[in-house]
């Protein structure tokens, strides 16, 4: 991964850019990381791989009989009102 300092990141911001088509870029400031810029292509495809994993954990959690959201809204009123 590339990396660029913050001052130079500003003063070459069309190469930053540029970069961050092929691969995500590293911005450091004051010699530590501070943000990656990526394209919007992979800023996609990485939502689409998080939405994907917590549809897993949702489908895993319903198939071992976690409370859905109705059924966890009363509960927690419930405490609450008991407590």
């Amino acid at each position: 991964m590339k990396t660029f300092t913050a001052t130079a990141a500003q003063s070459q911001f069309g190469t930053l850019l540029d970069d961050a088509q092929v691969e995500p870029v590293a911005i450091e400031k004051h010699g530590k990381p501070s943000a990656v810029v990526m394209s919007a292509r992979e800023y996609e495809r990485l939502q689409e791989i998080e939405d994907l994993y917590w549809a897993a954990r949702a489908d895993d959690a319903a198939r071992r009989g976690f409370l859905g959201v109705e059924e966890s809204k009363t509960f927690i009123e419930s405490t609450l009102k008991n407590a």
